[in-house]
This record gives C-alpha cells, sequence and structure tokens, in this order.
C-alpha cells in the first residue's frame, strides 16, 4: 500500500475539522478569506508574438495579449469573528501539546482575531506576530500604502512547544561590516519581521490562484514548527502551498477547501503523485466517513521518533 503523503478534501471545512481526531496535529496554518469586502480575482494572461501585437518586448518585437480566464472568490463576511471563532476552538482541540498555530491575517482583522485567538488559546499561548512586508503592486496616494501581512502564532502549551531554530532558512545581515566575516558568512536567524516578495504575476511558482503564498513564506513556518514526518493541516488550502512546503520537507498534511477552482489548482500543483488522496466531501454521509479514514490513514503514517520541543525558556530539547 503507498503510504499517505496527503490528503486534500473538497468540502465546508468546519465539517471536515470535527473528523480530525483531538491531540494530533503538528502544525496548522491557516489564511482565511481578509474580509476584503470585495471579490476577489486573478486574470490570467499570457503573450504571444504578433506583429500587431499590444505589447513592446525585448528588441522592439511585437506580442499581443491573451486572455486565459480568471480565477475569484467572495471575501466578504457580516460578521468575521463569529465565522472564525468555531474554527478556532476546533483547530485548538486538533492540535497536539507541542502544536502551534500560525493564523495568516491582514490589517483589516487581525486586531479584532488577536482578541478572538486569546480568549480561545489563553493570553499565554500566544507566541508572536510574525510581519510579512513586501514591496509589489498598487500605491496609493492618499494613505502610507499597506505593503504587509500579519501572521499571529499561538502554541497550544507555552511549556512545551515545538520550535526548531536551527532548521530555518538564515538570512544576511543588513551590516555585515558589523558582526565579522564568520557570522555574516553564517547569516542570522530571522526576526519577527520578514521581507520576501509576493507570488510574481509571471514568475514560475504563479498557479493563477487570487491569493496564492510564496512557497519561501510556508518553508519557513513549517521547517521551524513542526517536526521531519509530523502533519501539518491548513483547511482554507486555496492553491496548496502549506502541502506544497510540507511534502517537500518530509512532513504530511492534510489540506481542506470548500473552492472547487482550489481543489482544480492542487490537482494541477501535485499532479499524478501516488502519495496524495483526492477526497470530494460534498456529498456528506458516506463522502463524510471517508474524509475521517483518510484523516487517519495520515495520521498513522511512520514518523520521526524524536522531536526537538522548545520549553518554556524557548530551548530545544528531544520529547521521543
Amino acid at each position: 500500500m503507498t503510504r499517505r503523503a496527503g490528503l486534500v478534501v473538497l468540502a465546508d471545512n468546519l465539517e471536515v475539522l470535527a473528523r480530525v481526531p483531538s491531540d494530533s496535529i503538528d502544525l496548522v496554518y491557516v489564511d482565511p478569506p481578509f474580509n476584503t469586502g470585495k471579490r476577489q480575482t486573478r486574470v490570467q494572461l499570457f503573450t504571444v508574438r504578433d506583429d500587431g501585437g499590444d505589447r513592446v518586448g525585448f528588441g522592439g518585437k511585437r506580442y499581443r495579449t491573451v486572455h486565459a480566464g480568471s480565477r475569484s472568490f467572495d471575501d466578504a463576511f457580516d460578521d468575521y469573528l463569529a465565522f472564525l471563532e468555531p474554527r478556532l476552538v476546533e483547530t485548538r482541540r486538533v492540535l497536539k501539546g507541542s502544536g502551534t498555530l500560525y493564523l495568516h491575517l491582514d490589517f483589516r482583522e487581525v486586531h479584532y482575531a488577536k482578541v478572538l485567538a486569546d480568549r480561545v488559546f489563553g493570553r499565554a499561548s500566544f507566541l508572536n506576530e510574525i510581519v510579512w512586508a513586501y514591496d509589489y503592486g498598487a500605491r496609493t496616494r492618499r494613505r502610507w500604502p499597506p505593503k504587509h501581512d500579519n501572521i499571529l502564532v499561538y502554541v497550544k502549551d507555552p511549556r512545551a512547544y515545538y520550535f526548531d531554530a536551527d532548521a530555518v532558512d538564515r538570512i544576511p545581515y543588513m551590516a555585515p561590516g558589523l558582526v565579522g566575516a564568520d557570522k555574516a558568512a553564517r547569516g542570522k536567524l530571522p526576526t519577527d519581521t520578514w521581507w520576501h516578495t509576493i507570488v510574481s504575476p509571471t514568475g514560475k511558482e504563479k498557479l493563477g490562484y487570487p491569493t496564492q503564498k510564496p512557497l519561501g513564506i510556508l518553508r519557513r513556518i513549517v521547517s521551524a514548527s513542526s517536526p521531519p514526518g509530523g502533519v501539518v493541516l491548513d483547511y482554507f488550502a486555496g492553491s496548496g502551498t502549506a502541502g506544497a512546503a510540507a511534502r517537500e520537507l518530509g512532513r504530511r498534511f492534510v489540506l481542506v477547501d470548500s473552492s472547487a477552482e482550489a481543489f482544480s489548482v492542487m490537482r494541477r500543483r501535485f499532479g499524478a503523485a501516488p502519495d496524495v488522496v483526492w477526497l470530494d466531501g460534498g456529498g456528506g454521509g458516506e463522502a463524510g466517513l471517508e474524509i475521517g479514514d483518510e484523516i487517519v490513514r495520515v495520521l498513522q503514517a511512520d514518523r520521526e521518533p524524536d522531536q526537538p520541543v522548545a520549553d518554556a525558556e524557548g530551548t530545544a530539547r528531544l520529547r521521543g
């Protein structure tokens, strides 16, 4: 039997969460809709060589723009916190004692969500607010252009959570001449402010999903806050970046989204991988039971026995 590396489910995430066993997940990353109050759309374009085209490229050659369609979803909620709260309650239930939640939001709702998450997890379980800063896209001239997202980090047990700083990618010092050659060559551990480009609209990583997040951001999260062989859950999976990072780094994953477009994008992303299972849970009943069974199969796959866990002082130790 093929080892289950991952499970992708098309279904309502609250219904799927109810089928996840308690204390079973190492890392939950979620990037819920930001409640922008509008429909999020990504228009897909490509160009073809055409002497009468609307674009001029290198060497003066002309190209014609071709519209290849678009993907979109509604991003408006009358009561955003009422929508989020039951999902956070279920998140805390399914996390292991050493587990961590990364809740990815923006300036519109992060302050209200912080108060809600404090109530669900306890204020002592708040670990970090990560600011992901980028520099791309339109710029208003009527205020400071908003060019960052906020990621709230909560642990289930502040006395024994998993965090492996040694596994995280290192970044250059801003003033390398002040730290010496050896330190400058090694780089430094990122702080709680991450400078990282968005997914380029014309880059190889682009899948055409409106809110696709960069693989580099998810690699850092998965490396730091889940053990090798551990399980990553993303129940607003979108384009599946959390699963892609987990699979690349030797973790298992469960991805859930209610959007057929997201499900289609993830199918294209993971291709015909034999270790990834696909389920359409829209029918409820037997489909729901099958989802529960497949989740258990992912959870029961082999994993590494020893894992570094951060104690109350943040010092790594091993848990057998």
